[in-house]
């Protein structure tokens, strides 16, 4: 026969005391609820075996289409096909064997919804980052369990270049980020327009009077015209902003 214990007056205060947190914790956790509310969150996937041996994977949500809506955003994308390819690719990735790592295909989830890609060459480009990282780290724990020189060296060379490869993905990703954004800087010159609706870009000499009688003509000032039929350039390396004034 079995024992029960019952639990002591000592038991019950201990379970009914709340743990206090310090000021530091409170303060890790105020900053965790932060990050989460504006972080995107991504619904746990679950896999499931069939019959025959298939794999399923699932989130785990009540409402199927709405899990689906929210991976969707989150891996940047408006297609079903393209969530159903990528989470299957992933699920390969993640497997060990014929098993599916749950833990690592819920982790991969995670680091491409944490990059929050635009569309779906970012998301793909996530995808090959989570995977290089996964073996990245499948190459540190057998270079840190070799038995001889050439098992190192092999695991050295091959942690090397993952660890490289994903170096040059975070650079791939900010240059295709960076596309088409374009610095433009702004030029102040000072216009006079003579007779003949003739504008003269440049730095200008004013006599004592107050008037414009005399400009600097220098090698990289500009001539615009604002005669018929005569349009201005649009491959200008710099916008300038030009006031022109009708002559008195």
């Amino acid at each position: 026969m079995s024992e029960h214990r019952v639990p002591s007056n000592a038991d019950s205060a201990a379970i009914a005391a709340e743990y206090e947190p310090t000021l530091l914790e409170r303060e890790a956790l105020e900053s965790l609820a932060d990050s989460r509310k504006a972080a995107p969150q991504i619904p746990h996937l679950k896999v499931t075996t069939k019959a025959g041996g298939v794999k399923r994977i699932s989130p785990e949500h009540p409402d199927v289409a709405v899990a689906s809506a929210v991976l969707m955003r989150a891996v940047g994308t408006k297609e079903f096909d393209f969530l159903d390819g990528l989470l299957a690719q992933i699920a390969n990735v993640a497997a060990n064997g014929h098993d599916v790592d749950e833990l690592a295909l819920n982790f991969m989830c995670t680091v491409i919804a944490g990059i929050q890609p635009r569309d779906q060459l970012e998301s793909l480009l996530a995808a090959q980052m989570a995977a290089v990282h996964l073996a990245t780290m499948t190459f540190a724990r057998r270079l840190n369990n070799v038995e001889n020189i050439r098992q190192q060296d092999s695991a050295e060379r091959a942690f090397n270049k993952l660890a490289r490869t994903f170096a040059a993905q975070m650079e791939a990703l900010k240059r295709y980020r960076s596309t088409g954004e374009q610095r433009m800087t702004v030029e102040h010159q000072h216009v006079t327009v003579n007779e003949g609706g003739q504008a003269i870009v440049g730095n200008v000499t004013t006599g004592g009077g107050g008037a414009s009688k005399k400009c600097e003509e220098q090698p990289h000032a500009k001539q615009l015209t604002d005669a018929p039929g005569e349009a201005l350039p649009r491959n200008v390396e710099a916008v300038k902003e030009v006031l022109l004034r009708p002559s008195s």
